[in-house]
């Protein structure tokens, strides 16, 4: 479609091709009429003034004038015949030109209508394909959410069916073990006790002599020419023979049945007194005594201010505290050599005094370092010992509600069950004197 504006009004109107094309011919012919009426007008004016110059000019040859006004006439009349064919073949070349073009974008239009119908044809193609294509991932998506659900439900149902049996099994394994320690304490006597942990802790070291106290001593001391004697003596030697550390241990244990309960305290005075006839340099209390002490469970408990280098550990901390007094020592040792061969050398006295307090501050550091890293382990070792006992609280109350579910259960009777209930009474009744004697 073209737009066409009217010259006086100025209102735009649209016609379609061939209208337009009819319009354009239109003003194409009148345009070539005026155009050939001006001309034909302005040879007029131009023959009418040549002749009136002719008329002025008499004393010309009229032959010439007039021979060539005729010439002049007859070259205007060709020129007009001339015009008259240029025209006209114009017009024909432009409407044949229009009429092709019209063709062309007849031929496009359709062309373009049909690459349209294509597309449409193909989208609509592409949209079938596509939601099929849809439908399927969908419905197969569906189906695998529904096996996938299918498989969460039957593996959360055989997570919980193993997750009751284990810990049923877990519960069962710990009741049996609570009975076999109820039945172990209620057998052992005090004495036995003591021989336990005596064994826990020579078993305790022995795992670990070969590797790390490959020069050391532990054994019983069996030697009482003095009145009395410890548990066991630890010494350690370095390569040249010469003594690093020693320790006098004694162990404590108490049944939970017995009369009397012994305190801590009460074996300090003789375990200094082995210690210092024994020649050993510390005295350690191994101890299961005052379980519920706060001071004795937090740790490495130092009682050097009633006994000199006198400690009370628990069996847990037996390792750790030959560890921790045998690598003090080792550094102890290796600033006595150097005192030694200080002295060997004759050093000034003020040297010795300040490599002196430099070993002590060396020392100091040392040793402060090494007692938080085993706070720290012991700290960790005490979190532990929380967890267990609560475990074990909890495993102990189950006990006591299992074995109330099971007094409640044994004092069931068909006479308490059916005392306020007289009909159920009846029919028992009726059911005894039914049953043959």
């Amino acid at each position: 479609m073209s737009e066409i504006s009217c010259p006086h009004c100025k209102k735009a109107f649209q016609v379609d091709e061939s209208g337009y094309a009819e319009i354009l011919k239109q003003v194409r012919n009148e345009e070539f009429e005026q155009q050939l009426h001006e001309r034909l007008e302005l040879a007029e004016r131009e023959t009418l003034a040549k002749l009136e110059k002719a008329e002025v000019a008499k004393d010309l040859a009229v032959k010439e004038a007039l021979t060539e006004a005729v010439q002049e006439r007859d070259q205007a009349r060709n020129e007009i015949e001339s015009l008259r064919r240029e025209a006209k073949s114009a017009q024909e070349l432009a409407r044949a030109k229009a009429d092709q073009a019209l063709e062309e974008a007849s031929s496009s239009k359709e062309r373009q209508i049909q690459a349209l119908e294509a597309k449409l044809e193909s989208k609509a193609t592409e949209q079938d394909l596509a939601i099929t294509r849809a439908v399927t991932v969908v419905e197969k998506e569906r189906d695998d959410l529904n096996g996938k659900l299918q498989r969460a439900s039957m593996e959360k149902e055989l997570s919980e069916q193993a997750m009751r049996d284990k810990f049923e099994t877990q519960i069962k394994d710990r009741d049996d073990a609570i009975e076999r320690l109820k039945d172990m304490k209620a057998r052992l006597s005090t004495k036995m006790l003591g021989e336990s942990l005596e064994l826990h802790c020579e078993n305790a070291f022995n795992q670990l002599r070969a590797t790390a106290f490959p020069r050391a001593y532990f054994e019983k001391d069996n030697d009482a020419s003095t009145g009395s004697k410890g548990d066991y003596i630890f010494r350690d030697r370095d390569e040249a023979d010469i003594e690093i550390v020693s320790i006098m241990f004694e162990m404590k244990n108490e049944a939970d049945t017995t009369a009397t309960k012994k305190r801590n305290e009460d074996f300090f005075k003789e375990l200094d007194k082995d210690r210092t006839e024994k020649g050993c340099e510390y005295a350690v209390l191994v101890s299961l005594l005052e379980s519920e002490s706060d001071l004795y469970n937090s740790g490495i408990v130092d009682v050097s201010h009633r006994f000199e280098k006198m400690y009370v550990i628990r069996p847990q901390f037996f390792i750790p505290m030959i560890t921790l007094l045998r690598n003090a020592a080792m550094g102890a040792l290796e600033y006595k050599s150097e005192l030694a061969m200080v002295k060997a050398q004759n050093i000034d006295i003020t040297t010795f005094e300040g490599d002196l307090d430099t070993f002590k501050t060396a020392f100091g550091k040392n040793y402060d370092l090494a007692s938080r890293r085993f706070q720290t382990a012991i700290d960790e070792i005490d979190k532990s010992i929380n967890h267990l006992q609560k475990t074990k609280d909890a495993l102990l109350g189950a006990d006591r509600n299992l074995r109330l579910a099971n007094d409640k259960a044994q004092d069931v009777t068909i006479k308490k069950l059916t005392r306020k209930n007289p009909t159920m009474a009846e029919k028992f009744r009726l059911l005894d004197s039914t049953e043959p004697d």
